[in-house]
């Protein structure tokens, strides 16, 4: 069912990669002085049996078994967005500060799966839950309970995904500028099949978000902070983060990780 690489990074080479069964994880050697990343590529049948990419950034220096973030891209995006927001250096300098170590995973979600099943059948929801998770597990990462966070299309995604695993599994929910929608008919062209599919996947009044501790992130100057904005106002519970001066972009995305990632850590 796998298809990992450890030699070759398939994010950068087009190289044919054998199924294989996934390693066991081997933690790097206390002391390093830089950030650690796997990288790999299994295929997955949830979403039509194509090649999917992960890359796995880590903090230096950790020997015992890590509990992984599961971080979603934005539209148009793949597993290295998270390295993009600068992961690698935020993760080293919360084991510097003395914060709780963790993991950091990307994956290959599609352009615009949104991270739902979708009318031919796909499902890059199914495919974090039912295939990247166990093979998190079978590799060594404490996967009893798992964070969230995602950008715009992975910041909605991280809140569906992470109400759908359940308060008994999902640590915490950070979702970055989430590309929320007050109606189908206001939502971007692709994002859902139909009206039935938007209100099928709604974020909006899910009971588990009220159960889950969440921080939402989101610019005043983002195109979506009006519907973020009526998100957080349902919520029984007031989330962690802000709305702050910023826009839709990666700067905006960068100067808010070590906070995210200090959050994700507590």
């Amino acid at each position: 069912m796998w298809a990992l690489s450890a030699l070759l990074d398939p994010l950068e080479s087009q190289a044919a990669i054998l199924p294989q069964a996934p390693a066991p994880f081997e933690p790097p050697a206390a002391g390093s002085n830089s950030p650690t990343k796997l990288t790999g590529a299994f295929v997955s049948a949830a979403r039509g049996g194509i090649k999917t990419n992960w890359v796995i950034a880590m903090p230096p220096g950790q020997i015992g078994l890590l509990r992984p973030v599961i971080a979603l891209h934005g539209k148009d995006g793949n597993a290295k967005m998270m390295l993009d927001c600068g992961v690698e250096k935020g993760l080293a300098q919360l084991v510097k500060d003395g914060k709780a170590p963790f993991a950091v995973v990307g994956v290959d979600g599609g352009s615009d799966s949104y991270w739902h099943r979708r009318a031919d059948g796909t499902d890059s929801g199914a495919m974090v839950l039912e295939e990247l998770l166990p093979m998190l597990s079978s590799m060594g990462f404490d996967t009893s309970r798992v964070g969230f966070m995602g950008w715009s299309m992975g910041g909605y995604g991280a809140l569906r995904l992470g109400a759908k695993l359940g308060p008994s599994r999902t640590a915490g929910i950070c979702a970055i500028s989430p590309a929320l929608y007050t109606s189908y008919t206001g939502s971007a062209p692709g994002a859902f099949d139909s009206y039935d599919d938007w209100v099928q996947n709604s974020v909006m009044g899910l009971p588990a978000l009220s159960q889950i501790p969440l921080r939402v992130d989101c610019g005043t100057g983002d195109r979506f902070y009006f519907a973020t904005r009526q998100f957080v106002n349902q919520l029984k519970t007031p989330p962690a983060g802000s709305f702050s001066a910023g826009g839709h972009d990666i700067d905006y995305w960068r100067a808010q990780l070590p906070g995210e990632l200090a959050w994700m850590a507590s």
